[in-house]
């Protein structure tokens, strides 16, 4: 039997939930699989309790078990991707009327069940790498390219480690890192630390965001928005870019957006809202997650995932708004 003891090992199973959330979360690039991995990685490692002994460290353990759960769920699968890896921009006058497979989309992740807790400089460098700019990068990557990146360049593991781990030589490591690294610069060149999305300007920037949409004010939108500004809408294939287009999409669907109630929220290391549209008895209900990619005191991309289950990982509650905010929505 093992000689950890049980209650200690059920501790250390859920101080090491978030990082492992996160690095399924990167290998696989749904909130939905990557909760359901670590589930498994759960049940795999008390099924394998009596063969741990102890001899190496828990969190190497579970890693590996976590690896090999993530390399079975993507074998035969495809990358998962946003609208804009499909192909040119659409105008804004076309409808949102095919949604692609759930398999084929990447899916927003919320910070708080993924980020580590503690020094602020490690948890500004863990958003960058949550980014769905990364997150989509990633998927580029073959499977196995894809965990030795983010076990060496995400979480720091040394190569010795990820050797253990893959049970192969630090050479195949350092030789997979230096193919996947190069990948990466080539599909995602932009990275540096983030600063905490639901404070200082980027904050202020969601609020007025909030306040405008909430409003429906197409004007006040516009103005947040930078000239190259992409609007985009998984699962639909539908993606329009630049200020104008999406002031006309707007224009055009505004029956689709309003009435509203926003929640903010954080998702990918970046400002996020929570949307809510009314039902015919005019409660609110969840519709989709906007996700924000601030540059420069603007917002340069929104992508809304428009998928309700996913509203409630992030845990807002309409019923329970910012000061200000009106919990009930009108239909007319």
């Amino acid at each position: 039997m093992s000689a950890v003891p049980t209650d200690a090992l059920e501790a250390g199973l859920e101080e090491h939930r978030a990082a492992l959330t996160g690095y399924c979360y990167r290998m696989l690039g749904s909130l939905f699989e990557a909760e359901d991995a670590v589930q498994e990685t759960m049940f795999r490692a008390w099924r394998g309790l009596d063969r741990y002994e102890g001899r190496s460290q828990l969190r190497t353990w579970l890693f590996s078990i976590a690896t090999n759960v993530c390399l079975d769920q993507l074998r035969g699968t495809g990358r998962r991707v946003l609208p804009m890896d499909l192909g040119r921009s659409w105008p804004a006058t076309a409808e949102p009327t095919f949604a692609g497979p759930d398999h084929l989309w990447l899916q927003p992740v919320p910070d708080e069940r993924v980020l580590p807790d503690g020094d602020p400089a490690r948890v500004a460098a863990a958003r960058d790498t949550i980014r769905l700019a990364f997150v989509a990068a990633l998927q580029h990557l073959p499977p196995r390219q894809r965990a030795v990146l983010i076990l060496r360049d995400v979480l720091g593991w040394h190569a010795a480690e990820v050797a253990e781990l893959l049970d192969t030589t630090v050479v195949s490591v350092k030789s997979t890192l230096q193919r996947a690294r190069a990948t990466m610069a080539e599909r995602d060149p932009t990275a540096g630390p983030r600063p905490d999305p639901l404070e200082g300007p980027d904050r202020e920037l969601v609020d007025r965001y909030v306040d405008a949409f909430e409003r429906f004010d197409i004007e006040a939108l516009v103005a947040l928005l930078h000239e190259d500004a992409t609007l985009s809408m998984p699962p639909h294939p539908l993606w329009v870019q630049g200020r104008d287009q999406v002031h006309r999409w707007w224009c055009e669907h505004r029956s689709t957006c309003s009435p509203a109630v926003l929640v903010p929220v954080a998702a990918n290391g970046s400002p996020a809202v929570a949307q809510f549209r009314a039902r015919a008895d005019g409660e609110p209900e969840p519709f989709a997650v906007q996700v924000l990619d601030v540059d420069g005191g603007r917002i340069r991309g929104l992508t809304a995932f428009v998928e309700p289950r996913l509203v409630s990982r992030f845990s807002p509650s309409p019923s329970t708004p910012p000061s200000g905010r009106r919990p009930r929505l009108r239909t007319a």
